[in-house]
C-alpha cells in the first residue's frame, strides 16, 4: 500500500524487489521519503510520489533487499583486529610470521604485539607453537587469537611474563597445549587464554572506539545494517565494549541499529543479574539496546571443547574419555536462564555440541515451566551439532535457530579437524539446517565474525549450495567447488535471505519496522547488482553490494 500524502527522497526503479513477505522477488518499484518505505508498487504509482527533487536510483535489473542483519557478530573484536596485527589475510604459516614480523617492525614502542586471525587448519593438530612466533619476535611479548576467538597462540615471552610453565596446571575451563616434557608449546585453549590475556594490556578505550567504526564501515559495505553484538563486557584481551557503544550512540555515529548481549560471567552465578540488570536500565541509548545476555555454554569441536553426548574419537577412530566442556553446569544453567527470562532478556546460547544444545534446551524448558510464555524472543547461535531428537524442540520452545552458514561445508577444518574426530555417522549430524526449518525451527543468520567473514551473501551462499565459494578465506583452495556438504540440509535462496533479513530482525526485536520492503518500515534497504532469483545457485556469491541505507540515507556506495 502507498503513503500518496508524501513526497518521495528516493525512488527505486529498474529491477525487481525481494519484499521478505514472500518467496520470490516482486516486479515492482520502491519510494522512499522522510527515511521510511513510502511505497512498494507498480511503477507509475511510485513515480506519482517523485518530483524533481527526488533522487532515482537505477537497479538496473539488480535486486532491492531489506537490509541485512548480523544476529551474532563481534565488531569492536573484528575492527580492532583490522586495525592492529590482523592475520586474516594470510593463509600459511610463511604469511602469519610475515605480518607478524612487519607489524613489530613497524610498532618499535608497543610493549605487546596484539592481533589474531590464523586458522587452525594451517597448523599440524591445529596448534602452533611459540618457536615459530620466537623466530620473529624474541624480545617482546606476542599474544594473537584465531579466528574463532577459541584458541591463542603465544610466544615464549608472554609466556614468561605469565608465569606460565610446565608445573602451571590447565584451568577448569581450558587447556595448556604442552611439549613432551610438559612445557607450553605456545597454544592456549579457551580458559588458558586468560592466563597470558589478564597480563596484556587491553585496546584503549580510543583505540575500540575507532575498531567498532572501522568494523561498521565494513559492514555497511556488505549490506548490513543491523546487528546484535554477541558479547558485551569484559573478556580475556578485549575492553569492556559497552562504554564504546554508548560514546558511538551518544554521539551519534553509530549509525546501524544494534543489540547487545551482556556478557554471562560463568565464574559466577545469579548474583550478577542486578548488575545485567543496571546495565540493561543504562545501556539503551540511541540506536543501542544491551536487552540480551549471552550464555557460552561449550567450546568448539575443532580443539575438542565442544559438549558431545557421546565422546570424541582419537586420530585411529577410537572412543577417547572426552566428551568436551559445560561451562556452567546444567543445574545452574536452569537456574540462571529461568531467573533472566523471569527478568525480561533474551537469552543468546553459544551452543556448538549436540549435549550443550541439549542443555540449552532444557534450561528454556524449564523457563517456559516456571515463567510462562512471553516475548522474550531466545536464541541458540552456531547448532553444529543437534540430536535428532531435539530438532522439533526449537518451535515447540520457540526458540531460534541461529545459523552461521559460512562454516556448513568441506574445508580444511572441517575435513582435517572436526570429521575424523567426530566419526561419519554423527558429522553427516552438522549444521541440520534444512531439518530444523521443516521441524518448524525460526531461522535466524549471522556470521560470528570476526571468526569469519561478515558477508552475508557468502553465507547465504554456502547456506544453499552446502559449499564455500572459491574466494571465501575458508576455501579449500582448489578452483572448483568442493561436493556439497550434507545436501538434504540445503535451504532455499529465499529461506536463507530471509533468516538474514527478516529473521533477525524478528530477535532483535525489530521486526515491526524493518526486516522486510513494506509501506511503513524504516527504509533500511540494499541494492544488489545482479538478481541472484535469476542465476544458477552457484553463482549466488558473485552478487556484490551496490548500495547501503539506512533510514533512506546513502551509507556506502560500490564505486566500481
Amino acid at each position: 500500500m502507498a503513503n500518496t500524502s508524501q513526497r518521495a527522497d528516493t525512488v527505486f526503479v529498474g529491477g525487481r524487489v525481494f519484499t521478505g513477505t514472500g518467496p520470490a522477488p516482486v516486479d515492482a518499484a520502491v519510494a522512499v521519503g522522510g527515511g521510511r518505505i513510502l511505497a512498494v508498487d507498480d511503477a507509475a504509482t511510485v513515480w506519482s510520489l517523485a518530483d524533481a527533487a527526488t533522487e532515482v536510483v537505477d537497479l538496473a535489473g539488480g535486486l532491492l533487499v531489506p537490509g541485512f542483519q548480523d544476529a551474532h557478530v563481534h565488531p569492536v573484536v573484528a575492527g580492532v583486529q583490522m586495525l592492529g596485527c590482523d592475520l586474516s589475510d594470510q593463509r600459511s604459516v610463511d604469511g602469519y610470521l610475515a605480518v607478524v614480523a612487519q607489524y613489530a617492525k613497524d610498532h618499535p614502542d608497543a610493549a605487546w604485539i596484539r592481533g589474531g586471525g590464523w586458522s587452525m587448519d594451517i597448523f599440524p593438530g591445529g596448534t602452533p607453537t611459540r618457536g615459530m612466533l620466537d623466530a620473529v619476535v624474541l624480545d617482546r611479548p606476542v599474544m594473537l587469537t584465531n579466528r574463532d576467538g577459541h584458541g591463542a597462540w603465544a610466544n615464549s615471552r608472554a609466556l614468561e611474563l605469565s608465569g606460565i610453565d610446565r608445573h602451571t596446571p590447565d584451568p577448569a575451563d581450558g587447556r595448556i597445549e604442552r611439549e613432551p616434557d610438559g612445557a607450553p608449546a605456545g597454544t592456549l585453549q579457551e580458559g588458558a587464554m586468560d592466563l597470558v590475556g589478564r597480563h596484556m594490556p587491553l585496546a584503549t578505550p580510543d583505540e575500540a572506539y575507532a575498531g567498532l567504526l572501522a568494523a561498521q564501515e565494513h559492514l555497511f559495505a556488505l549490506g548490513v545494517t543491523g546487528w546484535q553484538d554477541a558479547m558485551i563486557g569484559v573478556f580475556p584481551g578485549n575492553p569492556d565494549n559497552f562504554d564504546v557503544y554508548l560514546r558511538a550512540a551518544r554521539e551519534g555515529s553509530l549509525r546501524a541499529r544494534v543489540v547487545g548481549a551482556l556478557w554471562w560471567d560463568r565464574e559466577h552465578g545469579l548474583e550478577q543479574l542486578p548488575e545485567l540488570e543496571e546495565r540493561r536500565r543504562t545501556g539503551q541509548v540511541g540506536r543501542f539496546n544491551a536487552t540480551s545476555v549471552k550464555i557460552m555454554q561449550d567450546g568448539i569441536a575443532e580443539n575438542f571443547t565442544a559438549g558431545m553426548l557421546d565422546p570424541y574419537l582419537d586420530g585411529c577412530g577410537c572412543a577417547t574419555a572426552n566428551s568436551g566442556l559445560s561451562f556452567i553446569e546444567p543445574g545452574l544453567l536452569a537456574e540462571a536462564v529461568c531467573a533472566l527470562d523471569r527478568s525480561g532478556f533474551q537469552v543468546h546460547f553459544h551452543a556448538l555440541g549436540d549435549r550443550a544444545v541439549r542443555e540449552a534446551l532444557d534450561a528454556l524448558a524449564a523457563a517456559r515451566t516456571a515463567n510462562g510464555v512471553n516475548d522474550n524472543r531466545h536464541h541458540m547461535a552456531h547448532l553444529q551439532l543437534v540430536h535428532p531428537d531435539d530438532i522439533g524442540r526449537f518451535a515447540s520452545l520457540d526458540v531460534a535457530a541461529n545459523i552461521q552458514a559460512l562454516w556448513a561445508a568441506h574445508e580444511p577444518q572441517m575435513d582435517e579437524l572436526t570429521i575424523p574426530f567426530l566419526g561419519p555417522e554423527r558429522a553427516a549430524l552438522q549444521y541440520p539446517f534444512g531439518d530444523l526449518k521443516r521441524a518448524g525451527a525460526r531461522l535466524v543468520a549471522g556470521s560470528d565474525w570476526s571468526v569469519s567473514s561478515p558477508n552475508p551473501l557468502w553465507g547465504i551462499h554456502v547456506a544453499v549450495n552446502r559449499a564455500v565459494p572459491v574466494e571465501a578465506p575458508n576455501a579449500p583452495g582448489t578452483p572448483e567447488p568442493c561436493a556439497p556438504f550434507f545436501p538434504e540440509q540445503a535451504l532455499t535462496l529465499a529461506q536463507a535471505l530471509t533468516a538474514y533479513t527478516a529473521g533477525s530482525a524478528w530477535v532483535n526485536h525489530l521486526d515491526e519496522v524493518t526486516g522486510t520492503v513494506e509501506a511503513g518500515k524504516y527504509a533500511d534497504l540494499v541494492v544488489l547488482d545482479r538478481d541472484p532469483f535469476a542465476h544458477p545457485p552457484l553463482e549466488i556469491a558473485d552478487t556484490r553490494v551496490s548500495r547501503t541505507y539506512i533510514d533512506g540515507q546513502l551509507v556506502f556506495a560500490a564505486t566500481d
